[in-house]
């Protein structure tokens, strides 16, 4: 009868002598991962320190319960009238906004 320190011992994986290419070859890809890495942390920490402290504002920041002073009410028929011309193809440019 076997004993669990027997069982537990024996070698089930098979021959480990044949191709026994499997250890170098795993700490080659480890030291490979941990060189790009290094190289990857130096890359991005020289971009971070060329950056600005701070960016300047692109444009006024918005706020959303104010209402736009340039917002006129279209019904009232006083409204700005609309200023554009016809573009050189013959179709009307549309403002997006």
């Amino acid at each position: 009868m076997l004993t669990a320190a027997q069982v537990l011992a024996e070698n089930n994986f098979g021959d480990t002598r044949t191709g026994g290419l499997a250890g170098p070859m795993g700490l080659f890809l480890i030291l490979l991962l941990a060189t790009a890495t290094i190289l990857l942390i130096r890359n991005m920490n020289a971009r971070l320190r060329r950056l600005p402290d701070r960016f300047p504002q692109q444009g006024r920041p918005v706020d959303p319960t104010r209402a736009d002073a340039s917002v006129v009410d279209p019904t009232d028929g006083t409204g700005a009238r609309d200023s554009s011309t016809p573009a050189p193809n013959g179709h009307q440019q549309h403002r997006n906004g």
